[in-house]
């Protein structure tokens, strides 16, 4: 049987992501073939594989991490929620239906076998398997059919560490409370804990350690000091569009404001540039006003036509038409671009009940919800520049009108992509991953009138990757983790 080692959580955004992924790239550095895993995620922050099919954007990080290329099999079951009650479900990389969340919870046993099938398929090339869980084992109220934490690890007999996140407050409460509220059977599989997230002098915190342990017996692995470079790699979840707004910049920077809607998808567009010194990118919440702005960006959604209802009852198309009829520049990627034709339609139905609805009329082109979802790596050049591009499409719909006369895009395979106003201050494209490119990330900025760019994306995630294995090394028990790991029975 591979090594195998799962990372569970008192909660949701206590850093499960970010710690597997930089223990990924420390083991990884010891020459061990790594391999991440996450049985069930729920995110509209997805990427595509190689092989078409999409999984957690957080465990295509941890793959970069390991040294390998991202699979279906890393997050066999991915929720992409489009309601408050509802997500679509995808296994495997494919979208299989539409679920409720008390319909999930009766599907979930059925999708075990998909789980440890992808499980096994990963053991066979792998050394060691780090798997992150969902959520907190403490919800036991859906404990019956888990798939997600305590469920897998039972199936699998893998070993627990239980994270930690000392920074929201109630860290000892949160693990004792843990321990409590558990199965016996369960509680069986967690070995140990980390704390994350800790601020100050850590030996202050001796004697909340000790009492951890006492009241759960359980061991501890560390004490993980606050990491500030962490906010520099891709956000997991919709949490971090709350928490890591740019800092407030001087006159000279040009100003990116984007609306954040309801069901925002593929947000890690704006990480690179919210790391520009000439821009800031301004986050705007519900109920407030757009803010003058050099560009506004209109980014993916999960559930387009629901997204642009929401986008409406703020006024923010009000704030975006007046932008535009200012010349001001508007972006639209994805949803976004779906959003600034003159109408989208959906006639099955597909996101919502309503079959069509008028979008904001900025550029001349519509969209009709149907046919295969568009799963794919793109490689091209941004028009009429040449400028190399590479990134990926995840949409469904075709867009098309007098405005794609003028797109955005030629890709490799010789078809344009995208559409552009004819005074070329609106654009829309269904490229996602743009940014990360420096290339078109540079004419971006050029378009707005932003200072050139010296920043080197990737080569900063690298570095930052490199950074968490080595703070991860420092300051916890990783020999200890690795032996947890070989544990059998």
């Amino acid at each position: 049987m591979v090594s195998r080692l799962m990372f569970q959580g008192t909660g949701s955004d206590v850093g499960k992501s970010l710690i597997v992924a930089g223990l990924c790239r420390l083991y990884a550095r010891r020459g061990l073939r790594v391999r991440p895993f996450k049985p069930q995620n729920m995110s509209n922050n997805a990427a595509v594989t190689a092989d078409g099919g999409e999984i957690g954007r957080a465990q295509a990080l941890q793959a970069r991490a390991a040294g390998v290329a991202p699979s279906v099999h890393m997050n066999p079951v991915l929720l992409k929620p489009q309601s408050e009650i509802g997500s679509q479900v995808v296994v495997q990389g494919r979208v299989v239906g539409n679920a409720k969340a008390r319909d999930y919870q009766a599907m979930k046993p059925t999708l075990l076998p998909a789980v440890l099938d992808s499980f096994s398929r990963l053991s066979e090339d792998a050394d060691l398997i780090l798997i992150e869980g969902a959520g907190s084992p403490a919800e036991v109220n859906l404990r019956a059919g888990d798939i997600a934490n305590m469920g897998f690890a039972r199936a699998t007999d893998t070993p627990v560490v239980l994270i930690g996140d000392i920074d929201r407050g109630g860290v000892i409460a949160s693990l004792v409370g843990t321990r409590v509220v558990m199965p016996e059977e369960d509680a069986a599989l967690i070995a140990g804990y980390l704390i994350n997230r800790f601020r100050g002098d850590v030996s202050l915190f001796d004697a909340g350690l000790a009492e951890i342990t006492r009241r759960t017996g359980w061991r501890s692995f560390g004490v993980v000091p606050h990491f500030p470079d962490a906010a520099r790699l891709p956000a997991e979840d919709g949490l971090g569009l709350r928490s890591r707004h740019h800092a407030a910049g001087g006159a000279s920077r040009k100003r990116i404001v984007v609306p954040v809607l309801p069901r925002i998808a593929n947000f890690d567009d704006l990480d690179p540039l919210r790391q520009e010194e000439g821009v800031e990118v301004i986050l705007a919440q519900s109920g407030q006003p757009l803010p003058d702005a050099d560009l506004v960006l209109l980014p993916g959604s999960k559930a387009t036509i629901p997204d642009l209802l929401a986008l409406k009852a703020e006024g923010w198309d009000i704030d975006i038409k007046a932008h535009a009829r200012r010349g001001g520049k508007v972006l639209g990627l994805c949803g976004g671009y779906q959003m600034l034709g003159r109408i989208l339609r959906d006639p099955e139905r597909i996101e919502s009940d309503i079959a069509s609805i008028d979008g904001l009329g900025l550029l001349d082109v519509e969209t009709v919800m149907a046919g295969e979802k568009r799963l794919t790596p793109v490689t091209g050049c941004s028009l009429p520049d040449g400028t190399p591009l590479s990134g990926y499409e995840m949409h469904l719909g075709a867009t098309s009108g007098p405005d794609r006369i003028r797109p955005f895009a030629r890709l490799a395979d010789g078809s344009d992509e995208g559409a552009t106003s004819p005074d070329g201050a609106i654009v829309g494209s269904y490229c996602h991953g743009l940014f990360a490119d420096d290339r078109q990330r540079a004419r971006l900025l050029a378009w707005i009138g932003a200072d050139a760019s010296t920043l080197a994306y990737e080569a900063e995630i690298e570095r930052v990757l490199d950074g968490l294995a080595a703070h991860l090394a420092a300051h916890l028990d990783v020999d200890g983790l690795l032996d947890l790991s070989r544990r059998r029975g």
